[in-house]
C-alpha cells in the first residue's frame, strides 16, 4: 500500500482486554508508522466487548487529534482486505476453555498451564485450524500483508501457520521485552545499552548471553537468584547449585520442568483458595471492562498491567515499526530454524534474535547452546510436532503420541486419560476428533 496513504492494521481478537495497550502504541509511534486504519475484529460472542474497548479505542484516538479511523466488525474479511499487517491476540473457547486446560491435569496431579503441558496442547489444538482458516482469507485478500501471531502457544502456532500456509508470519512474545524492561530497572539503564541472547523455543528459552553497558552480568544474576517472574507465574526459588551450572537465565517457564513438584504443589494450593488461573484473570478482566465503560476514559487505565503478560502489545508495535521502516534492529522472535539450531529440523519455529529488515527477520547465529538444554528443547520440539500433525488431521493415535511425549505427563496411562476427559470438555471447538 502506498506510504502516503498510510497503513491499514487488522487486530483479530479486537475486544480483547489488551487492545488499549496496543493502540497507545500505534498513538505513540505515529511518525514511524503512520496508521489510516484500524479494524478490531471479533466474533459473535465477542461483540460486548468489542463494543466496550472499540469505544475506548475511539475516544483515545480521538484525544490524540490523529487522522486514524478505527473500525469495529464481525466481518473479518472486511477487515482482512487490503491490509498491511493483521496481528491476532484470540483464544478459541475464551476463559472457559481455558479453565478446563487448567483444572482437569492438575486433577490427576499434572501441572495444569495455558501454553505448557496438557493445556497447552488443548489450547494448540483448538487454535491451529482457526489460525488456518484465517490465514486463507489473508492469502486472497491481503497476500501482502504480514501476520503478526501472539496467540498461544505462540511458537506452536506460528510453526504451523509457516509449515502450512503461505502467509508471511511471525510469532513473537511478551517475555524478551518483559526482560529487558526488568534488568532496565535493575541496572538503571536504557534498553539500548542491553544485549541478551535468547535461545530456545517460544515458553522454554534460556538467555545465554546479558551484557549490561558492555558487562557480562549473567553469571551474576544466576549466583544471585534474583527473582524475575510473571504475573502469571509463581515466584518459586531456584536451588542456587542448579541455577549456577545451568548456562543461561532460565525463561520463568522452564520452572514448570525443573522444579516440577513445587510448581504443582502451588498450582493446588492456589485453586483451593483463589480458583484457576483462568478464574482470577476472568475477575481482573471484569473489572478491566467496567473501567473501560467509562465515557470519560481515555487511555490505556494502570490496571491492565496487573492482567498479565503486559507488554505483548508495546511488542507487536515494536515488530511492525521495524517491519515497516526496515530498521535492522535486533528483536527476539519466533521464526523458522533454518540452520540455526543443527539438532533441530529447519522447518521448526525456534524463538532467537533476530534482524529486522523490511524483507522480513534474519535468525541470528547463535553463540552457545548450553549442552543441558538440548535435550529438553528437542523433547518439547518433538511434542509440539505431533500435536500440529494432530490438529490438522483430528488423528487421536497422533494425538495420544503428542500427550505422551510432553515431558510434563508422567506416563501413558495418565496421558490417555487426560486426552479423552479433554477432548471430549473441548468437544465443541474440535470437531476433526469427533467425526
Amino acid at each position: 500500500m502506498a506510504e502516503q496513504q498510510g497503513l491499514k492494521i487488522a487486530v483479530i481478537g479486537g475486544g480483547s482486554s489488551y487492545t488499549p495497550e496496543i493502540v497507545e502504541g500505534f498513538i505513540r509511534r505515529y511518525e514511524q508508522l503512520p496508521v489510516r486504519e484500524l479494524w478490531l475484529v471479533d466474533i459473535e460472542e465477542g461483540r460486548h466487548k468489542l463494543e466496550i474497548v472499540g469505544e475506548l479505542a475511539k475516544r483515545m484516538v480521538a484525544k490524540s487529534g490523529l487522522p486514524m479511523s478505527v473500525h469495529l466488525t464481525l466481518d473479518r474479511r472486511q477487515a482482512i482486505e487490503g491490509a498491511d499487517f493483521v496481528s491476532t491476540q484470540m483464544r478459541v473457547g475464551l476463559l472457559e476453555a481455558r479453565k478446563w486446560d487448567e483444572h482437569l491435569p492438575n486433577k490427576h496431579g499434572v501441572i495444569g498451564q495455558e501454553t505448557t503441558g496438557p493445556g497447552g496442547m488443548m489450547k494448540a489444538l483448538r487454535t491451529i485450524p482457526v489460525l488456518l482458516d484465517i490465514c486463507r482469507d489473508i492469502e486472497e485478500l491481503a497476500p501482502d500483508a504480514w501476520l503478526l501471531n501472539f496467540t498461544n502457544p505462540a511458537g506452536m502456532v506460528t510453526e504451523a501457520i509457516s509449515r502450512h500456509s503461505r502467509v508471511k508470519s511471525i510469532g513473537l512474545c511478551n517475555a524478551p521485552i518483559g526482560l529487558h524492561k526488568w534488568l532496565s530497572s535493575k541496572y538503571e539503564t536504557t534498553p539500548d545499552r542491553l544485549y541478551t541472547e535468547f535461545v530456545g523455543l517460544n515458553h522454554l528459552h534460556w538467555v545465554t548471553r546479558i551484557e549490561v553497558n558492555g558487562e557480562d552480568k549473567l553469571a551474576e544474576l544466576l549466583d544471585n537468584r534474583e527473582q524475575y517472574s510473571g504475573q502469571n507465574v509463581p515466584a518459586t526459588e531456584w536451588d542456587p547449585d542448579f541455577l549456577r551450572g545451568l548456562g543461561g537465565f532460565p525463561s520463568y517457564y522452564l520452572k514448570y520442568y525443573y522444579l516440577t513438584d513445587a510448581m504443582l504443589k502451588e498450582q493446588l494450593e492456589s485453586l483451593k483458595e483463589k480458583g484457576t488461573r483462568a478464574e482470577v484473570v476472568k475477575r481482573v478482566e471484569d473489572e478491566l471492562f467496567e473501567l473501560y465503560k467509562d465515557p470519560n476514559l481515555q487511555e490505556k487505565p494502570k490496571q491492565l498491567e496487573q492482567r498479565g503478560g503486559a507488554y505483548y502489545s508495546e511488542a507487536a508495535v515494536n515488530l511492525m515499526v521495524s517491519l515497516h521502516n526496515d530498521r535492522r534492529d535486533i528483536q527476539t522472535l519466533n521464526v523458522a530454524n533454518g540452520r540455526t539450531l543443527d539438532f533441530l529440523p529447519e522447518d521448526a519455529a525456534i524463538e532467537v534474535n533476530c534482524v529486522v529488515t523490511g524483507q522480513g527477520p534474519i535468525p541470528l547465529p547463535v553463540a552457545k547452546v548450553p549442552e543441558q538444554a538440548k535435550g529438553l528443547i528437542h523433547a518439547v520440539k518433538s511434542y509440539e510436532r505431533l500435536t500440529i500433525q494432530a490438529a490438522i488431521t483430528g488423528d487421536r493415535e497422533v494425538a495420544l503420541q503428542a500427550m505422551a511425549a510432553h515431558p510434563l505427563v508422567p506416563s501413558v496411562q495418565v496421558a490417555k486419560t487426560l486426552l479423552n476427559e479433554m477432548l471430549e470438555k473441548n468437544k465443541p471447538y474440535l470437531p476433526q476428533f469427533f467425526r
